[in-house]
């Protein structure tokens, strides 16, 4: 029986973020099933980088293997922005894969670019996205429309954009797998204090996190300092489960509020052994007391991360579980913590007001209102006074009543997160979508290195006509990073011609890669070795003075074939010559002499080209490796 064949689009399913646990659990459940055929399209890494092989189903990077390719991408911030999420080589995936279901997940600008190409409408096609803040992201609202399948992570953001009439989107929660987080017997706590020097009686408070400004670590620490000023003979301690290299200076945050260093708890994992240990924080690149190995002990990042049953364990070390935060799209640790059977504390904005309804037993933390700058997003500011109000709540409950609401906080995680809830959703979404008929010719799609600026005065104006002219990135304005970059380059010198050969070069590879058509494929094949290349792209007077050259050109190479390189529109000028072989299209890569000519294992292309519509100047044309003759290159350049 056909198989279904889905490409899914967002974080490496290995990696140790919230959209990559997601990806695993997730990908696992449908690659288990034995229905389909998955594609994981990898945002972050390049192509065929190695840790692609280690999954079970075919995953493929986002970005290009080349590193000189990786360079140019880079020069623009937009499109180095929207390659590092896929979209650089997102056409020619979906033309090569030619996918019956098309699932991107990642925040909003990550994802957004998909809803614009003409494939998009043609396939069952899924945006599952978070949204953190009010008002909701301008660019998210403008998409509602054009985006069938709309589905969000958390209810907030759901209802917010219903009462701006889109009714059709949905609330799709990230999932978890219940087998990974539970609640270990009293004895295993009890030995993983012990290994970790914890005392048994002390209060534990836990906090996992990606060390973000948005995540609220002076709120957390001010409230644990007024927490602990009020119970003074409590032993406890605060376990920061994060990396302490990026965000907020914990170190310093600390002394700051007159916490005793020793009270401050972190884990750190051995990059040769993996062996994790939960200590007072010490440094990073500390010796591992597992194996021994100097300097090999850093604070557990996204790149160098625990597994999930050491989490767990972690996650057991503590007797409640705070999570204070300006915003978020899910907040994946909370839903861990619960299945862990811990009591959440919570601040109750943002997808915070998904965990505070009653069936959650969370307790909800207080916050007042602040306005992120720039953004004008509305932001929480948690109480430190509502942190020690419900860490004494938390602190004074019985054992049978953190048991009690534990156990109905983990039963509540598993009917509305775990992948036993959510699996079966995806599997018959899919299952109901029909087999696509879609012919995935993507060359009408391409974009358009030969666009004809016309004349624009103004800066920003020019740059958002070959924004939305040579790149086809209709949504680019004056407001976007790559224009900004852009028009401060201006402001530096920067003269127009280069920046707008970066953009046809930019375009123009990227409709190579939809066309798959490799360079040499447009040369004859029976000449190698005795081809000749005249490049002058533009424009219709400098290409009908050239044709003058031609006869000479022959003349030195009479056993050569000469292939002259122009821009489309200037071809019928040089159609019908008797001197030229070929007239093929102009690429910027044309302008670099040795990728023409070769050098060290690049054999080239040709024997001798002749790029006089550079001169010497700009750059190196003369060398031609000793090959060529000396008539016709006085004749250009003396």
């Amino acid at each position: 029986m056909k198989k279904k064949k889905v490409v899914f689009q967002t974080d490496f399913s290995l990696a140790k973020t919230g959209f990559g646990r997601n990806a695993r659990i997730l990908l696992e459940y449908l690659h288990n099933t034995g229905k389909y055929d998955l594609i994981h399209y990898v945002v972050g890494l390049n192509y065929s980088n190695p840790e692609l092989q280690r999954t079970p189903w075919k995953s493929i990077g986002c970005l290009p293997d080349d590193k000189e390719e990786m360079q140019e991408l880079q020069r623009d911030p937009n499109v180095a922005r929207e390659a590092g999420y896929g979209g650089h080589y997102l056409d020619k995936i979906i033309q090569d894969e030619k996918p019956d279901v098309y699932i991107a997940s990642q925040d909003i600008w990550g994802v957004d670019f998909a809803v614009n190409r003409r494939w998009y409408e043609k396939i069952t096609s899924v945006i599952w996205t978070t949204l953190d803040s009010l008002p909701i992201l301008p660019s998210a609202v403008e998409k509602a429309d054009k985006i069938k399948n709309y589905w969000i992570w958390s209810n907030f953001a759901v209802k917010a954009l219903h009462k701006l009439g889109h009714k059709h989107v949905k609330q799709v929660s990230g999932v978890v797998n219940e087998k990974d987080f539970y609640r270990l017997e009293d004895q295993k706590k009890s030995e993983l204090r012990k290994k970790f020097d914890i005392p048994n009686d002390a209060f534990v408070v836990g906090f996992v996190f990606r060390n973000q400004l948005r995540k609220s670590v002076p709120n957390l620490l001010e409230g644990y300092k007024k927490f602990k000023t009020q119970n003074p003979e409590t032993p406890t301690r605060l376990l920061l489960h994060t990396h302490f290299d990026e965000g907020w200076e914990i170190p310093r945050l600390i002394k700051e509020y007159g916490i005793d260093e020793k009270e401050i708890l972190t884990t750190y994992i051995c990059r040769n052994c993996l062996n994790y240990e939960v200590k007072n924080y010490c440094g990073q690149d500390v010796d591992c007391s597992a194996c021994s190995t100097k300097n090999s002990q850093v604070t557990t990042s996204p790149q160098n991360g625990v597994e999930e049953k050491a989490l767990n364990e972690v996650y057991n070390l503590m007797d409640v579980y705070c999570h204070p935060f300006t915003s978020g799209g899910q907040e994946i640790p909370i839903q861990e913590a619960k299945l862990a059977e811990l009591i959440t504390l919570v601040t109750n904005y943002s997808c915070g007001e998904d965990m505070c309804i009653p069936e959650a037993e969370s307790l909800a933390l207080d916050w007042s209102e602040y306005r992120e700058h720039g953004t004008q997003f509305i932001k929480a500011s948690t109480h430190p006074d509502s942190i020690a109000l419900r860490l004494k709540e938390a602190f004074e409950m019985s054992k049978v009543e953190r048991l009690k609401k534990g156990e109905a906080a983990r039963k509540w995680t598993m009917e509305n997160y775990s992948i036993n809830s959510i699996g079966p959703f995806f599997e018959e979404f899919i299952d109901s979508a029909p087999f696509t008929d879609y012919s995935f010719d993507l060359k009408e799609e391409q974009k358009d290195p030969f666009y004809e600026i016309p004349n624009i005065e103004d800066d920003s104006v020019w740059l958002t006509d070959m924004y939305h002219n040579i790149l086809l990135m209709k949504d680019v304005n004056e407001d976007d990073d790559g224009h900004k970059y852009w028009m401060g380059e201006l402001k530096k010198g920067a003269p127009r011609r280069d920046i707008e050969n970066y953009f046809r070069q930019v375009a123009l590879q990227d409709n190579q890669k939809k066309e798959k058509i490799p360079f040499e494929d447009v040369l004859d094949k029976d000449d190698e070795g005795k081809r000749i290349l005249y490049v002058m792209p533009q424009s219709i007077g400098d290409v009908f003075l050239s044709t003058s050259l031609f006869r000479s050109i022959k003349e030195q190479y009479p056993d050569h074939n000469l292939y002259v390189a122009t821009q489309p529109q200037f071809r019928e000028v040089l159609d019908g010559l008797p001197y030229v072989h070929k007239v093929i299209n102009y690429i910027p890569q044309m302008d670099n002499l040795l990728w023409l000519e070769g050098k060290g294992d690049h054999k080239g292309f040709f024997e001798v080209a002749y790029l006089p519509h550079i001169g010497t100047q700009r750059m190196l044309t003369y060398l031609h490796n000793g090959k060529d003759k000396i008539a016709y290159t006085d004749l250009c350049y003396k």
